[in-house]
């Protein structure tokens, strides 16, 4: 039986290889059904697990760190945040590893954070929220220090990193296809930051699709904006005199923020301008005139970042990969869908 490893007995006793890792190095996060069952395999087949194996095992913290390189305000304020932080929260529980929270707002923060995320044996791995120009140098950090590393979100340099993140150009696409079918003629785009991987993917669905349909791209029809409410506000300004019957709006905040000051312009929505977001999250119903959107998987994008973490950890497969999630246009009353029939 000294060939025995980790994984025969996970599947003779239809548990997980972490599982049977934490019952052999006695962790507390077991069920007692579930320990007993893998310890009554352990005796059953005499596997002694490899002594070596066990004292690495053992250094484990069982602790997954969420490094979020942005501000702490855009942590409270946009509601993607909390979501995607639940969803990484509940995969971490199932999987009886405790989340540890760093909110990296300047350079000085990560100065002081990274020496601390990096050091072998405080954290098993790391998730990265990512997508902007200035977050490549920390997952570069930890690149090179060889940490277990999943970044939510395409970086801008994808080739050594695994990551999740949906279909973003794609999913733009989807919502300006269906104000131009619609028959909508001046359709505008509220962007995200320019110097942001989501922000350009979305943008690129905008101006992919009006080329497609034979559209030329009018540039006073595009305004960038920051992923805040006050950001689509500001940008919606600068897109009225260009007088648009339709935006899209690269995030559900903006969107609120965009439709905020076309009503104080003295516009009716969706009769005077039609409005479709991205996200879906509540916030995308929480007004009168309730928001049409494009539906990604925030929650769901979280826990599969922590399953892809988990693999590295315990398998040691440091190979890139890319989960690739499906986004749905979700058609709500601000597109003017059911007016248009």
């Amino acid at each position: 039986m000294a060939d025995l490893t980790l994984e025969d007995i996970a599947k003779q006793a239809g548990v997980s290889r972490s599982t049977v890792s934490r019952v052999v190095n006695n962790h507390p996060n077991v069920r007692g059904k579930v320990r007993q069952r893998v310890l009554q395999v352990i005796e059953d087949t005499g596997f002694h697990p490899n002594a070596a194996a066990r004292t690495l095992a053992s250094q484990r913290s069982w602790t997954i760190g969420l490094l979020l390189p942005h501000s702490v305000s855009f942590f409270f304020t946009d509601p993607y945040y909390p979501h995607l932080t639940k969803g990484i929260a509940q995969a971490c529980n199932q999987y009886n590893y405790t989340l540890a929270l760093f909110l990296v707002g300047t350079k000085e923060d990560e100065e002081k954070i990274f020496p601390r995320v990096s050091r072998k044996g405080l954290l098993d791995g790391v998730i990265v929220q990512a997508g902007h120009h200035g977050d490549q140098e920390i997952i570069g950090h930890l690149v090179d220090a060889a940490m277990p590393l999943v970044v939510a979100g395409r970086p801008f340099r994808s080739d050594n990193v695994s990551y999740v993140d949906i279909d973003n150009v794609n999913a733009a696409a989807s919502a300006v296809s269906h104000l131009v079918r619609l028959g909508y003629q001046r359709i505008g785009t509220i962007t995200g930051p320019a110097n942001s991987t989501v922000g350009l993917d979305r943008k690129e669905g905008y101006v992919k699709t009006l080329k497609e349909r034979g559209r030329s791209v009018d540039d006073s029809l595009i305004a960038e904006g920051d992923f805040t409410e006050a950001g689509g506000y500001y940008a919606m300004q600068k897109l009225l005199p260009a007088r648009p019957d339709a935006v899209f709006a690269a995030s559900d905040i903006m969107a609120i923020g965009a439709m905020r000051a076309a009503r104080e312009a003295g516009l009716n929505i969706p009769d005077d301008v039609a409005f479709v977001g991205f996200d879906d999250l509540p916030i995308a119903t929480l007004s009168n005139i309730q928001l049409t959107t494009i539906r990604q998987p925030v929650i769901q994008f979280g826990v599969k970042a922590v399953e892809l973490l988990i693999d590295q950890i315990e398998t040691g497969n440091t190979t890139p990969r890319r989960v690739i999630l499906d986004t749905e246009l979700v058609i709500r009353e601000s597109c003017g869908a059911s007016r248009r029939k």
